[in-house]
């Protein structure tokens, strides 16, 4: 079944006007999380920090541990479905890690619930999913968007470069995180001539324009017909130091700027003109537009349905009400959003383990010592804790180091003295964030 197939379906299952009728809360929000390692450690630590009752449903098979230091969890193995432990739970709201929530077998079962989905659902999923179908959209509604094609195989997709002599960036027309073709950056004819000799065709191959390394983000919450804009952010995609390397399979680092009023103008020219289309889809939930600046003008490179890996957890810490915001949404209700004025940035860092970002390459689990207390967030993915009751690393990701600050200069500065108290054997972390890249279209 391929993920288009799978996109229409869920959307007549659950079409966009299906009520939703999301218990009121009695005392502190009860909040299930979908996912796993520092995703799954930092929104609920975020949240149990605010006074929520966090708890975790493990949707992969690693990062298992940090979860549980914040809430109960609960095994996709022992519970084949989270359904049941909502109910028992009393569980208001959801909040997934992955689209992929949609496709599973008990997808249909979380929406007739009646439990809030920190997700838009249905059509309105399509947005990230078809990376064809936001192409569509921008051109509908006067956005610039990178000129881009859909090929089914090498034949289809060379004959395309061979008429748009340009560099293109390679995608999977589906987005998921177990895509055949996870995002390659192609800077010049030659680069995109290889790499489609080497692509996965299996579910075809999109080609976007290459427009430049000016790229920033929009993080917005869409509820109760209105839009309103969190923070601008950018991540650090490349593996290594000076944006070298390959594109990881996720960011090595980030930074956020509180942005309620949009001084970047990315909201403004990006997200507000698909009003018309999220209206109609009944969309409520989180809305990323991740943009390029070329000749002066943000062109969208993809829209995300999520507040993300990386700047969830700033966004989450930076709200003084995190966890009615997030029902709140669920629910499709005005937003009352109330922010802590000492947090104006946030700079996000991530230990990468033995092998990354070649995920193929595993390593021994090795130990993981920490020398000095931290004073920022330190969220843990890939780690478990010994027989002899000390930490040890168990896979690529080992942790994110999160610093919020009132200044960008301050925010930084304590993310690197915390992330420098962790010492595991071949591990690393990029020393550059914030030399580059910031601020938003700069490179």
């Amino acid at each position: 079944m391929t993920w288009r197939c799978v996109a229409s379906e869920f959307a007549e299952q659950f079409p966009c006007k299906m009520p939703r009728k999301i218990p009121e809360p009695k005392s502190a929000a009860n909040v299930m999380i979908l996912g796993v390692g520092s995703f799954a450690h930092s929104l609920g630590g975020a949240l149990a920090g605010a006074g929520a009752n966090v708890s975790t449903y493990l949707t992969r098979n690693y990062g298992h541990f940090s979860p549980s230091l914040v809430g109960k969890t609960f095994s996709r193995d022992a519970f084949p479905s989270p359904v049941p432990l909502l109910r028992e739970n009393k569980t208001g709201v959801v909040i997934p890690q992955s689209i992929d929530w949609a496709l599973q077998p008990w997808a249909e079962d979380l929406v007739k619930s009646g439990v809030g989905i920190f997700s838009p659902i249905g059509e309105a999923m399509r947005i990230e999913r078809e990376r064809d179908f936001a192409r569509e959209l921008c051109a509908k509604f006067k956005i610039p968007f990178p000129k881009s094609f859909v090929a089914s195989n090498r034949i289809e997709a060379e004959k395309i470069l061979a008429e748009n002599p340009q560099p293109f960036v390679l995608k999977n027309p589906l987005c998921s995180p177990t895509s055949p073709i996870h995002t390659v950056m192609c800077e010049t004819v030659a680069d995109t001539r290889a790499w489609l000799r080497n692509v996965n065709y299996a579910e075809g191959v999109f080609l976007q324009e290459y427009l430049g390394r000016a790229e920033a983000g929009h993080i917005a919450l869409v509820s109760g017909g209105e839009i309103y804009s969190l923070v601008t952010n950018q991540e650090y995609k490349y593996a290594h130091n000076g944006n070298l390397g390959i594109v990881a399979g996720a960011p090595l680092g980030g930074l956020v700027e509180r942005d309620e009023q949009d001084k970047y103008g990315l909201a403004r020219e990006l997200i507000h003109p698909l009003k018309p289309w999220l209206k109609k889809v009944n969309y409520h939930g989180p809305l990323q537009a991740t943009a390029i600046k070329r000749g002066g003008k943000w062109h969208v490179i993809e829209y995300n349905i999520r507040i993300g890996v990386t700047s969830g957890p700033m966004i989450l810490r930076m709200l003084k009400n995190p966890a009615e915001v997030v029902l709140a949404t669920a629910r499709n209700e005005k937003l009352k959003l109330a922010f802590n004025n000492k947090f104006n940035f946030g700079c996000s860092l991530t230990l990468a383990g033995y092998g990354y970002p070649f995920t193929q390459v595993r390593g021994p689990q090795l130990p993981l010592v920490v020398d000095g207390k931290f004073d920022c967030d330190v969220w843990w993915n890939e780690v478990a804790r010994g027989a002899d009751g000390n930490f040890m690393s168990t896979g690529h990701r080992i942790a994110d180091v999160i610093a919020l600050a009132p200044t960008l200069k301050a925010a930084i500065a304590k993310a690197y003295a915390n992330i420098r108290k962790i010492r595991v054997v071949g591990s690393y972390f990029r020393t550059d964030v914030g030399q580059s890249l910031w601020p938003p279209g700069r490179i």
